[in-house]
């Protein structure tokens, strides 16, 4: 193998260039373990990255992709081994290491994760840095007292990346799913996935909320931030938690105090990309692959092949895509 194909993004005059181009593996960035890549994803952060649209990445040039999955070609770390399944999602790659879209990869072992037992290669792409968002706001919320028992849970956003896999997953562990969307027309997908309710978010009147409003929500995955967050504070239960894990509609939020403290609610703060403690991390990808594996994965997902990836990136900018784009970079 002389050559590979690989996406790369560089910064020129101010502007992103996006391409193809050809690499070595002497082109790769240091690192512990070379993986020949199957799979990447696109996740919002990418779709900033190779657009240009958000000040992603912190060096001239870069191959993009936040994620990858792939088999180990060579280590010299004694935790990986030739042919060994492994993924890595977030940290510095696509951002300041090369990413996940190239057909090979060389990254700090540190940063790699063994394939869990009853994951795929796709299935942890289809999952991604999303469905590891979501599932680290699951166990926050878990380790803060919610149980289905407390009653019902929910989602904002939830026909993107995170909010699909968070409504499955919370449905698959029996909790009452409500979807909160923009999308009246994703109703029955939302509700195919585990969603037992679909509320819409035009039917919200967000000019007038309450410092406290009826409480409805034992939990909530917020997507979105701004006035959906300080309408969903305002509407939880006692001792209600909420997983912020996104700004989609702004990253400034207005709200009293009142339901912190009169409430008991806890607002749980959810990043993924900077690399919880390993136990958090590995314990959040196990639990992907046993009871948090949503059984419509398939559905959230659909799959593109590598050529077809900068197509992707304006529908996600556009807020066209439903659910998650998995990239197949296999031979």
């Amino acid at each position: 193998m002389d050559r590979f194909k690989a996406y790369k993004l560089t910064e020129v005059d101010r502007k992103i260039r996006a391409e193809f181009v050809d690499m070595t593996l002497d082109d790769l960035d240091p690192g512990d373990v070379v993986l020949r890549v199957a799979y990447s994803d696109v996740n919002y952060k990418d779709a900033l990255a190779a657009t240009g649209k958000g000040k992603i990445l912190r060096r001239p040039s870069c191959v993009g992709g936040i994620d990858l999955s792939g088999t180990v070609v060579s280590s010299s770390d004694a935790r990986f081994a030739k042919g060994d399944a492994a993924l890595a999602a977030g940290f510095d790659l696509g951002v300041a290491h090369h990413g996940g879209y190239a057909e090979y990869a060389r990254v700090p072992a540190d940063w790699l994760v063994k394939l869990p037992r009853g994951m795929s290669l796709w299935d942890a792409m289809a999952f991604g840095t999303a469905g590891f968002t979501a599932a680290l706001g699951i166990i926050r919320m878990e380790q803060n007292g919610l149980k289905p028992a407390n009653g019902p849970v929910i989602v904002s956003g939830a026909t993107g990346g995170v909010g699909s896999i968070a409504t499955a997953a919370l449905a698959r562990l029996g909790y009452h799913v409500v979807a909160l969307t923009g999308k009246a027309e994703q109703a029955d997908y939302l509700k195919r996935i585990g969603a037992k309710e679909v509320k819409l978010r035009g039917e919200l009147d967000l000019t007038r909320i309450k410092p406290l409003d009826k409480a409805m929500w034992a939990g909530a995955v917020d997507n979105l931030g701004g006035d959906v967050l300080a309408w969903i504070a305002s509407t939880m239960k006692m001792n209600g938690v909420i997983a912020s894990i996104g700004l989609a509609a702004s990253a400034s939020v207005s709200m009293t105090v009142m339901p912190f403290i009169l409430r008991g609610v806890s607002l749980l703060g959810i990043n993924s990309s900077d690399a919880p403690a390993p136990a958090l991390r590995n314990e959040a990808w196990r639990r992907l692959a046993t009871d948090l594996h949503p059984p419509m994965l398939k559905e959230i997902c659909r799959t593109i092949p590598f050529p077809d990836l900068p197509k992707a990136f304006d529908e996600l900018i556009g807020t066209k895509v439903i659910g998650r784009i998995v990239v197949d970079l296999s031979p």
